[in-house]
């Protein structure tokens, strides 16, 4: 456990809290929003398990990092995930996102390659767009955003009860594949995210990720819940696929957006299997 510094704002520095457990090929794991990186426990022992070397840190403004007013756009929070992969010499990575991790995994192939990278995995994915448009009229508007945001302002904690209620399709599946507890667990996690950071991010829904996913050249996995009520699969998971026809794509049957929770042990047996069998393109010689 520890921090890696990405920037400063006034006089203070902006420090990402991170993990490094394990040995073997790294693998990133970028959690969702408003949650940290503790929303992984799922996965957490599965891949330790596995033999992987397993990376996780809070992104700006969450969990144990700190909580600037400034740097919630897609470059800037890429160029964080830059900053771990680099500061901590990673190669050979396999980098999984998450809801608003996509973006930034997308971002970060766009901007910076995958030379660093073994592989890619996109989970519930705001990739290629999330945005409204004919191809994609589930997606969110700028009206959509500014009613998140206003709801945030107005009683953050009460919006966040409803949140995840639709993150978990809690008439699903409370008591059956998710306790109270765990609820109650995941509450906090957003409830301590910092009140600047959570109403900042929501604009970056509106981001077109088109472009950046053109870069993605390493073996890639999809996965998407079928009954995610966030990020629905026919604007998302299955166009992210119809984009990237290449990559390994498998939909779980009843997942919701934090599918992670409710479905792990089928999202883990589809990421370690797509861990265990990918093997990276060689290096081109001259």
């Amino acid at each position: 456990m520890g921090t890696i510094t990405v920037g400063q704002e006034n006089s203070q520095p902006i420090e990402l809290h991170v993990e490094d457990n394990g040995a073997g090929r790294p693998v990133v794991l970028l959690h969702g929003w408003p949650l940290d990186s503790r929303s992984w426990e799922p996965q957490f022992h599965a891949l330790l398990s596995a033999g992987y070397r397993l990376i996780t840190y809070d992104r700006r403004g969450f969990g144990r990092s700190s909580r600037p007013t400034v740097g919630y756009d897609w470059d800037t929070l890429a160029g964080d995930l830059d900053q771990i992969l680099t500061q901590l010499d990673l190669r050979d990575v396999t980098v999984v996102g998450f809801s608003l991790g996509t973006g930034e995994l997308a971002r970060y192939v766009g901007s910076r390659g995958t030379d660093r990278l073994h592989s890619c995995v996109f989970i519930e994915s705001l990739a290629p767009s999330f945005g409204k448009s004919a191809d994609n009229p589930q997606g969110v508007d700028s009206a959509g955003v500014a009613d998140v945001q206003h709801a945030i302002l107005e009683d953050r904690y009460a919006w966040l009860t409803g949140l995840l209620n639709d993150f978990l399709n809690l008439e699903d599946y409370l008591g059956k594949r998710v306790s109270e507890h765990t609820v109650r667990a995941l509450w906090n996690a957003g409830a301590e995210a910092g009140a600047h950071a959570t109403w900042a991010c929501p604009p970056g829904w509106l981001a077109d990720f088109s472009a950046d996913i053109t870069h993605i050249d390493v073996p890639t996995l999809i996965i998407h819940g079928t009954a995610d009520r966030i990020l629905p699969i026919d604007g998302q998971g299955r166009r992210l696929h119809a984009a990237l026809p290449s990559a390994t794509y498998v939909e779980i049957d009843g997942g919701p957006h934090v599918g992670c929770v409710t479905h792990a042990e089928e999202i883990n047996d589809v990421l370690l299997t797509f861990l265990a069998h990918t093997v990276a393109p060689a290096p081109v010689t001259s």
